[in-house]
């Protein structure tokens, strides 16, 4: 082992270390469900920001988009973060506010499903019971992705064979996520997305720096091909006007992302949703310019261009090229940061969906709070062990699994949420249709290649999903007057 691997090992070990740490901090924090999933609605408004951002851009951010940058230029990876940074932006405006504010009205909600079963006084909870199947689907892909991306970093780095890279990642994420519950998971998506802002701006100054400046960096990349810069371009270039809606679509899948909507469930006070809001949209503006300026200057700036396959691993070579061995390794801990902070909160949101819906709602309805926390433990292992089974190919890429979870989510859970919020008339049967209609639509189509079907699924699934609710419950004469009254209250309440 030569010394640039002991210095990069060496900074690894103290971060990861680090994270431990603070989920034993947590530890005797969590006293019961609301705890361990919310911590309390007690959650500032910075912390609130960078930990929902961080949990959002995942190991995709540092890995799957600037690889996808590197591959193609800027086509795809543009517009994807247009879109991305559009539904940023309208999610924190439109929904963070009402969320936090009618989740505490419906019963102090502390999950999505809870929160929809308690809007459509649900007495059955069959929609609880079909969310959660939906959120553990999903959840476990998207939950993949991160794993994949943490033993791609390890392997990369320090030369470790997939498979025990992939072991050493997911033992971390699991040990501070069981120790720490919410409150753990903010405080580490915090520090982690810090690490990420930094790594991304000071890594892209350095790039240009080494280039000769921008201009000069600009004339080196553009010797790859005089569109690979240039994101307007038109259906003969291999990207057209179905590509471009397919990217500007991922923005749709805020509106119904569990993990980003529970941060806004958490924080402190609807007061500081607009503070959050601001930093929220700097963090990310600024990341994106980062990922998209690392991934397509790579193809210039590397010394040795990278072999066919690993173009997701360009911000990785990037950082080994630009740094000393100790400093390196800090920055590499970015991309590591990225993909635990959101593996991490998927984890506590699928636990907290099967916990609260599913062994409370249906299994053990008298269960005490320890041992809900209990319960969400066992739970967070189980979805890790399946989302390590669906990780063991090194192949995987990071960008398709993140795309087909992101998918399922928005348009399964993101009409619902906005027509629970901002329409009285949606309903039980309404609801419940359109969930289940949006997510096989997603499941579906991705299985569909060829003409219409390019487009991404979650265009149609979210349309579908958002048609059949509001048909649906136009038809529905079973309008529930408690319900009514409920929504007519939380409308009432002040901001």
């Amino acid at each position: 082992m030569n010394s640039e691997i002991v210095l990069r090992f060496l900074a690894f070990v103290l971060y990861l270390t680090a994270m431990i740490y603070v989920g034993l901090r947590y530890m005797h924090k969590n006293n019961s469900s609301a705890d361990f999933f919310l911590g309390g609605r007690n959650v500032g408004p910075w912390m609130t920001a960078l930990s929902a951002e961080a949990s959002d851009m995942s190991g995709w951010l540092l890995m799957g988009l600037p690889g996808v940058a590197y591959l193609t230029g800027l086509k795809e990876a543009f517009w994807t973060a247009v879109g991305l940074e559009v539904g940023t932006y309208l999610n924190w405006l439109v929904v963070a506010k009402p969320l936090r504010k009618y989740t505490i009205a419906c019963g102090n909600s502390i999950t999505i499903p809870e929160f929809l079963t308690n809007r459509f006084k649900d007495k059955s909870h069959v929609i609880s019971f079909v969310s959660v199947i939906f959120i553990l689907i999903f959840f476990t892909i998207y939950t993949a992705s991160g794993f994949v991306a943490c033993a791609k970093l390890v392997n990369s780095v320090f030369g470790v064979p997939y498979g025990i890279s992939l072991f050493i990642g997911i033992a971390v994420i699991l040990t501070y996520t069981l120790l720490g519950g919410f409150l753990a998971v903010c405080a580490t998506d915090f520090i982690q997305g810090s690490l990420m802002f930094a790594a991304l701006i000071i890594t892209s100054i350095v790039m240009v720096v080494s280039l000769g400046g921008p201009a000069v960096a600009v004339q080196k990349v553009g010797q790859f091909g005089s569109q690979f810069l240039n994101p307007f371009v038109d259906g003969k270039a291999g990207f057209g006007a179905m590509d471009i809606a397919s990217a500007l679509a991922w923005g749709l899948g805020y509106f119904g992302m569990p993990h980003i909507l529970v941060r806004f469930m958490g924080i402190r006070s609807n007061s500081e949703i607009k503070l959050s809001r601001r930093i929220a949209m700097v963090w990310v503006t600024i990341a994106f310019i980062g990922a998209l300026f690392i991934g397509a200057f790579a193809k210039a700036y590397l010394s040795s261009p990278l072999a066919p396959g690993a173009q997701e691993t360009v911000v990785i070579a990037t950082l080994k090229q630009a740094y000393p061995a100790f400093l390196g390794g800090i920055f590499l801990c970015a991309i590591l940061a990225a993909a635990m902070s959101t593996a991490d909160s998927q984890l506590l949101v699928a636990a907290s969906a099967f916990s609260e819906d599913i062994y409370s709602g249906f299994m053990n309805r008298k269960a005490d709070p320890k041992r809900m926390v209990h319960v969400s433990r066992l739970t967070v292992l189980v979805v890790a062990v399946v989302a390590m089974f669906l990780s063991f190919n090194p192949a995987s890429s990071i960008f398709g699994l993140v795309s087909y979870a992101w998918a399922g989510f928005g348009a399964t859970f993101g009409p619902l949420i906005l027509l629970a919020l901002f329409w009285r008339g949606t309903t039980r049967t309404g609801a419940l249709s359109g969930l289940v209609a949006g997510g096989v639509t997603v499941i579906i189509w991705h299985q569909l290649k060829g003409g219409l079907f390019d487009l991404y699924e979650i265009a149609p699934g979210f349309l579908m999903c958002f048609l059949v609710t509001v048909i649906v419950s136009l038809f529905d004469k079973d309008k529930d007057p408690e319900m009514l009254k409920d929504f007519d209250a939380y409308r009432a309440l002040p901001d």
